[in-house]
């Protein structure tokens, strides 16, 4: 709401201090510190939590395809992995490491 404030509504700093002060439980300093980021990354929390969206439907996608196949260290891999890809590229990456068939486990001291 904060960015949406500052670029959408036209309130100055103070105004989306204020607003981050009586919505969240966060220091001043780490607020100010937030609402200066907002003003020179316009859209920064907005691309940020539309990640965190499709990285939270893409995990889903993954579980239901996979069932008790998924592993969720495997779905961290596949994706910090890929590095900084579009989201579209990832969820492809992702949809191809879920139809991978589960590779057998090693198990230690066997050959």
């Amino acid at each position: 709401m904060v960015d949406t404030g500052l670029h959408a509504l036209g309130w100055s700093r103070q105004q989306a201090i204020d607003y981050f002060v009586d919505n969240s439980p966060q220091a001043l300093n780490n607020i100010a510190n937030e609402v200066d980021r907002y003003i020179g990354y316009i859209g920064q929390a907005l691309a940020y939590k539309m990640g965190q969206r499709e990285l939270l439907r893409l995990r889903s996608e993954a579980k239901a395809a996979m069932g008790p196949r998924f592993d969720i260290k495997g779905f961290h891999d596949t994706v910090l992995e890929a590095g900084p890809v579009p989201l579209d590229l990832l969820g492809d990456l992702v949809r191809q490491w879920a139809r991978r068939p589960k590779p057998i486990a090693h198990t230690p001291g066997r050959v």
